[in-house]
């Protein structure tokens, strides 16, 4: 049951979370293309911005299933005590305040700047791909703790 699990927390977590880190850091360049075209081309990158938007929210609901499993995983390999686990969580729950209160707010604001033609503020995207880089750093954080699992006995 064990593999199981893991099997299906992992596969969880690619399928969710990498189309939210890809989708979230392609969204302040895809405003800031979307702000400087003018005509047809424009329309395009607004669309643009729009579904990259709607690739992280949705990936972002569906990716509530990897800290679930991964739960149930730590449960039934009996780690949930460890430091290394803990220490995941904590980053894991920081990466989704990150996400829920700067990453998925911005792009909604500037998915509505950009619909209604009003001029985007370029610190405002810079602003945003920072808390998206946070976002990912976290993420490659926990990434790198669920692999290299310091004191884990398994030599890898």
């Amino acid at each position: 049951m064990t593999k199981f699990l893991l099997s299906v927390h992992v596969l969880a977590a690619i399928i969710a979370v990498g189309p939210v880190t890809v989708a979230a850091s392609m969204f302040p360049p895809a405003v800031r293309r979307a702000a400087a075209e003018g005509g047809g081309s424009a329309a395009t990158a607004v669309t643009t911005a729009g579904v990259l938007h709607r690739i992280c929210g949705v990936y972002s609901r569906i990716g509530i299933a990897v800290p679930v499993l991964g739960l149930a995983t730590a449960l039934a390999m009996g780690v949930l005590g460890d430091g290394w686990l803990i220490t995941s969580i904590a980053l894991t729950a920081a990466a989704a305040g990150v996400l829920i209160a700067f990453v998925l707010p911005g792009q909604e604001e500037f998915v509505e700047q950009l619909a209604q033609g009003r001029a985007v503020d370029r610190q405002a995207t810079v602003r945003l791909a920072l808390s998206t880089g946070v976002f990912n750093l976290l993420w490659a954080t926990v990434t790198i703790l669920m692999i290299v699992r310091p004191g884990s006995t398994t030599g890898a």
